[in-house]
């Protein structure tokens, strides 16, 4: 693809087509991925085969809705009665070249699997989204994100291929960080909506002005909802100078797998890779455009491990109208919630079941926990509150640095711990209450 910077589009003919091309192009991809499945997924023959459709019966993108979902709880069963990459996978894994992995409620990280073709297919659609969103190859891109098997560390690989000078920073101090960017002056970094906060304060707090003494110009963010509520959006800008774009991605399919143009309304789909259902909870059937609905996703080329009709859990909202800056594709306007009680903790999801498996499985713990979120400063933290138990004789901070290296070895999130009393938590007849988020305010005046 070119890399002249006065392109509008990275592939033009893609982002511009019609919404009747789009439906033929993913009719087409979706008919030869759900046989690719069929034919070489055994879990998929045999949930199709217990649903009673096949491949062929699949003749418009409406048919989709006959064949059975799967969600996480699947993907991690299936992994785990069939390891290294479960019976979903659509190839032997010496086709595999790359894999990320996830933190699950058992302990056991899911896995994703991608071919060379998987690979290369995701970051030139990353190249595609970083060139919506402004970049272009005469930027410094600093990528700030994890890359210990995370997903989204390899998107740096799409700000690469447009041609960008490529920064691969890491999760690093936040001293460190701002040492890089003022070394380097680079004019694009990625993060989290909190961290790009919290890095602007911290800049200012060691006497730096991000808007003039550095040169970031373009603030990619994800793995939080702020990047899509205006305010937040707004007072970052104000902070850094800068303007601010918010992703979304998702570890069991591809990093960014949406993203804002210039125009910052809405996020594109990444409509050619996943085909995007949006439906009722309860009764499973299709919303309203721009009507709240629950995410279910359907891979179109993934061919490692291909996911049809997967449950995000994410509550979201998607409209089909022609964008501004001229490209045709879905976009994702917002993700209001989650179905389930999973935490996204700087960008790392965390679910109470992960603390839990800790503190069940030592003796020293009554097996009671609360998990507390809060955002001081902008940043998000994690307390977690765990009962010792009653014949437990050490010291408390001994037991507290035990579970905190517990936790961040699982999920990598570092949380604060807090020793309570054994008996202190309160008791429930029904379901318990682990989590108590106080984060709803953050942002208000």
């Amino acid at each position: 693809m070119t890399n002249d910077t006065d392109r509008k589009y990275w592939d033009p003919a893609l982002e511009t087509q019609s919404r009747a091309a789009w439906n033929a192009l993913k009719l087409e991809l979706l008919q030869r991925h759900l046989r690719h499945a069929y034919d070489n997924s055994p879990y998929y023959r045999a949930s199709f085969e217990a649903a009673g459709v096949r491949p062929e019966q699949l003749r418009s993108l409406d048919d989709l809705r006959r064949f059975p979902t799967l969600d996480k709880k699947i993907l991690r069963e299936r992994q785990e009665a069939q390891p290294l990459l479960g019976d979903l996978a659509a190839v032997p894994e010496r086709e595999v070249v790359y894999v990320s992995a996830s933190s699950g409620s058992t302990g056991v990280p899911t896995v994703s699997p991608f071919t060379q073709q998987d690979f290369d297919d995701w970051i030139d659609y990353e190249a595609r989204q970083f060139w919506s969103s402004g970049l272009r190859p005469h930027d410094r891109y600093a990528h700030s994100l994890n890359f210990s098997l995370f997903i989204g560390g390899p998107c740096v690989l799409g700000a690469q291929k447009l041609g960008a000078l490529t920064i691969h920073a890491g999760t690093v101090p936040s001293e460190r960080l701002l040492a890089i960017l003022k070394q380097f002056q680079a004019t694009a970094i990625w993060t989290t909506p909190s961290y790009a906060w919290y890095l602007g304060e911290t800049a200012q707090k060691e006497g730096l002005d991000p808007r003039t003494e550095l040169a970031v110009r373009r603030i990619f963010v994800a793995g939080e909802p702020g990047g899509s509520i205006p305010e937040t959006r707004a007072r970052i800008e104000a902070l850094w100078g800068a303007q601010v774009y918010d992703y979304y991605g998702l570890s069991d399919i591809f990093g960014a797998c949406a993203g804002m143009c210039e125009e910052k309304n809405g996020l594109h789909w990444a409509e050619d890779h996943i085909l995007v259902e949006v439906l009722d909870p309860d009764s499973g059937e299709p919303v309203a455009p721009g009507e709240r609905g629950e995410m279910v996703l359907t891979t179109l080329k993934k061919r490692a491990r291909p996911l049809i009709r997967f449950r995000t859990g994410d509550i979201v909202s998607f409209t089909d109208e022609p964008c501004a800056c001229g490209r045709t594709s879905q976009r994702l306007l917002g993700v209001h919630g989650r179905r389930d009680d999973m935490l996204i903790i700087r960008g790392v999801n965390i679910f109470p079941s992960d603390v839990e498996a800790i503190v069940r499985q030592d003796q020293d713990f009554s097996g009671e926990y609360r998990l507390i979120v809060d955002r001081p400063d902008h940043l998000d933290r994690l307390t977690i509150e765990a009962e010792r138990s009653a014949a437990y004789a050490g010291s408390d901070a001994a037991l507290a640095e035990r579970l905190r290296e517990r936790v961040k070895a699982l999920t990598g999130v570092g949380a604060q711990v807090s020793i309570l009393a054994a008996e202190a938590l309160p008791r429930a007849t029904h379901k318990a209450k682990r989590v108590e988020d106080r984060r709803g305010q953050v942002w208000t005046a």
